[in-house]
């Protein structure tokens, strides 16, 4: 998209340059107190926009000795606007950030950048921090300085306090269910959310988009149907018993036929056998859905550590939610994990629509456009390169099989690095950067791999990828956000050679190879080679292609190219539903979230409780109670009465239960009446109302997060359980959100009888610190 009126607003940059180029320092500094003073006067920022960024194009070139080209500032004006901004590598994203920071800052209110990964939120914050120190406001960098020393809620509070933070995706939306789990309103560390910049833009609204970000918590007792199901699901043949596609794996209804006999159950899908469901179908997704190796090896010590295939990073630490992990080890014969409960759980999608100022930058987003408006409801604006690219893109090179494609990667590897000229080759996968290296290595080549492992010394190495004679093997989001700058002389050598192996999942993913090469003008080529071996081609066609990959049947270079390409369109389409139905599972999940974080806010923020609502709570708790027992004994009487009401039952004031409508009516009377001497006599315990307060919101607050925990929970493994529904002529969808608000409700009951139980048993205590301290139930 083209916005005539960003680039007038670059003109009204450009005009001032000259003036703020004559301030002295201590006048391009006072800029920062004279723009604030102008937005408290009631101007809007993008009014003060044209001084603003002037004044912090200049600062740049003072204190970074490096001024904003035209085309970065047009696309800080964009950002700024709220486009998600298409930049081609190496024109000079970080820089151009600086100048949309800046002026959000001004505000006042949180602005904060995220990025791909902590080392590039660490390195940019350390490099840009002087710069924004010069103009008088505060940076941080709002991740770890060592990997694995978490930070302290202090150190958080004080990060997301300074007026820019620099930060990662990841670390934010953990932080965000963090920040809503603290028992105390001094333990918060978020800012209310306002304007943030999302680098990488695509990587994380579209590529991260689709696992949610998930908290656990206590263990849930181990379930002893993991064994059986893995049995049972060994049992099952494909297109008989169940059916694959994609990522999805569901039983046929022969299989769920089969299932019913196997385990002695009439109703597959009946709510009693919801266990017995969610089990199977983790089962069947691990046996199905994950591969050794490539989703997933085994450690030494026996322990599955996942794989992330498209970026090659292994992920120590992390397990899978629902059970789906102890379901993989399972599959394995390892020592099963404790399977943990979900506490809370949110998107990127949901996370970054929360801020009223959302904008992003990427070299490769507009691929994506019609998905991003429809889901963010964002526009992009393609910023023009400064130079002309002067990149050659050859075209693809189709091939049958695996091994004459990576034979004529290897020989045109070989054909450039004889030449002296960089070769940076890029895989699809982790595996294919190993087979690769192999090659590599038989050809006596010096060469450097990058799997994605470390963020760190991946950026070291990559910057060195255009150094004469390098040849590096990479997987596709290694070292992204580092430039490769080329050595002298390597220009006439023809520049960076980028070489592809393997059709990627989408379009994007190839221009982010290719856009390696032929940085701000330099020469450079791009090539990929492809074939009908490529994940993406057997994950979308099966053994169709078998007969062309063995030779039995020959194919055209026209056939060839439809199918690969065809596999890669399908594989997009069918990544865009995936996301879609993640944003549709979250929205559900989302309006439960607000309403449970708003009434936690409300708590922490010390809003009084009216003492008619906790009267009516209790009166609602008998009511349910009665209603549930309509054949109530006055030994089922009892045991309510010392588990809900007192410790120090009085018997004469529970008579014993009568069968007419009359004698149940006396005796909720008797009970209400009872409950409020009991209601008097602990409100009695506490020697003021501020005190009394403090208890109340202290016991809510105890019942909501308990309440909320086992909803959060529910709902994750319900997710696992209904992608199996839709065989059984039901839509997915329709299936969770009915359950959801089933659950919803069932939990607000509950809730409220565990405040009632909290509120007469609780048990408050005074520790040395002032504090109040309570012993629930």
């Amino acid at each position: 998209m083209k916005d005539r009126r960003i680039y007038k607003i670059l003109e009204k940059v450009k005009s001032l340059e000259g003036t703020m180029r004559s301030m002295t320092d201590e006048d391009l500094q006072g800029m920062t107190a004279k723009l604030k003073a102008q937005l408290k006067d009631g101007k809007t920022t993008d009014q003060i926009l044209p001084e603003a960024y002037a004044a912090m194009c200049e600062a740049d070139r003072r204190i970074l000795g490096t001024m904003p080209y035209d085309v970065q500032i047009l696309g800080a004006i964009a950002l700024h606007k709220g486009y998600l901004a298409e930049m081609f590598t190496g024109e000079g994203k970080t820089l151009m950030a600086t100048l949309p920071l800046y002026l959000n800052a001004l505000t006042g209110k949180s602005t904060i950048l995220v990025t791909a990964n902590e080392y590039l939120a660490s390195r940019d914050a350390d490099d840009l921090r002087p710069v924004f120190s010069f103009m008088g406001l505060t940076e941080r960098a709002g991740v770890p300085r060592e990997p694995g020393e978490p930070l302290t809620n202090a150190q958080k509070k004080e990060n997301y306090a300074a007026d820019i933070l620099y930060t990662t995706h990841s670390i934010l939306a953990f932080d965000y269910l963090l920040n809503n789990l603290v028992d105390r309103a001094e333990d918060r560390f978020l800012r209310e959310f306002c304007f943030v910049i999302i680098d990488e833009a695509d990587s994380v609204l579209l590529d991260g988009a689709q696992m949610p970000l998930v908290i656990s918590g206590s263990p849930r007792v181990q379930s002893n149907l993991y064994a059986m199901t893995d049995f049972f699901v060994t049992t099952l043949k494909e297109d008989r018993d169940y059916e694959k596609e994609d990522k999805s794996v569901w039983l046929t209804d022969r299989g769920v036929e089969y299932a019913e006999r196997f385990f002695g159950i009439s109703d597959f899908y009946a709510h009693e056998n919801f266990e017995i469901n969610r089990h199977v179908t983790l089962a069947l997704r691990a046996h199905v859905l994950f591969e050794k190796q490539s989703d997933y090896m085994l450690s030494d010590d026996g322990e599955i550590v996942l794989l992330d295939n498209s970026t090659g990073r292994s992920l120590p630490g992390m397990k899978l939610r629902g059970g789906a992990h102890q379901a993989l080890e399972e599959k394995e014969h390892v020592k099963l994990s404790q399977e943990q409960r979900s506490v809370a759980s949110i998107t990127y999608q949901n996370l970054f629509l929360m801020f009223p100022k959302m904008c992003g930058m990427s070299g490769t987003i507009s691929d994506a456009k019609r998905e991003l408006f429809d889901v963010y409801h964002k526009l992009v604006f393609v910023v023009p390169p400064r130079k002309k690219v002067q990149r050659v893109d050859r075209k693809d090179r189709f091939f049958a099989s695996a091994q004459e494609q990576f034979e004529a990667a290897l020989e045109e590897t070989l054909t450039r690095h004889r030449a002296g000229q960089p070769v940076l080759v890029v895989t699809a996968t982790i595996q294919d950067t190993q087979i690769f290296s192999r090659m590599l290595v038989d050809h006596k080549v010096p060469h450097s791999v990058l799997n994605a492992n470390n963020a760190y010394w991946e950026a070291e190495i990559i910057a060195e990828a255009g150094q004469m004679n390098a040849v590096t093997v990479s997987t596709g989001m290694a070292g992204r956000g580092t430039d490769i700058r080329l050595q002298d002389g390597v220009q006439e050598l023809g520049g960076l050679a980028v070489i592809g192996i393997g059709r990627m999942e989408n379009l994007r993913l190839e221009r982010q190879a290719r856009g390696r090469a032929g940085r701000q003008g330099d020469p450079g080529s791009s090539q990929f080679f492809v074939s009908l071996e490529d994940e993406v081609v057997t994950a979308m066609t099966g053994e169709k292609t078998a007969p062309y990959i063995d030779g039995e049947r020959h194919i055209s270079q026209g056939k060839l190219r439809r199918l690969i390409n065809g596999a890669q369109k399908t594989m997009v389409e069918q990544s865009v539903s995936s996301r879609e139905q993640s944003v549709r599972y979250d929205k559900i999940l989302r309006r439960q979230r607000e309403i449970l974080y708003g009434a936690r806010d409300r708590l922490l923020d010390r809003d009084t409780i009216q003492k008619d609502v906790v009267r009516r709570l209790i009166i609602d708790d008998l009511r349910i109670f009665m209603d549930e027992n309509p054949k109530l004994t006055h030994g089922e009487l009892t045991r309510f009465a010392l588990d809900n009401l007192t410790y120090e039952l009085d018997p004469e004031k529970l008579p014993e239960p009568g069968r007419s409508r009359s004698d149940r009516q006396r005796l909720l009377e008797r009970l209400e009446n009872y409950a409020d001497e009991l209601y008097d006599r602990k409100t009695a315990m506490f020697k003021d109302e501020e005190q009394l307060q403090e208890y109340l919101r202290q016991c809510i607050l105890n019942a909501l997060d308990d309440c909320w925990i086992d909803e959060v929970d529910y709902l994750q493994q319900l997710q696992y359980a209904i992608t199996t529904r839709g065989t059984a002529q039901r839509n997915p969808i329709f299936e969770y959100s009915r359950e959801a608000y089933q659950s919803f409700g069932d939990m607000k009951k509950t809730m409220k009888k565990k405040i009632v139980r909290n509120f007469f048993l609780g048990d408050p205590q005074t520790g040395k610190d002032g504090r109040m301290n309570i012993v629930f139930p």
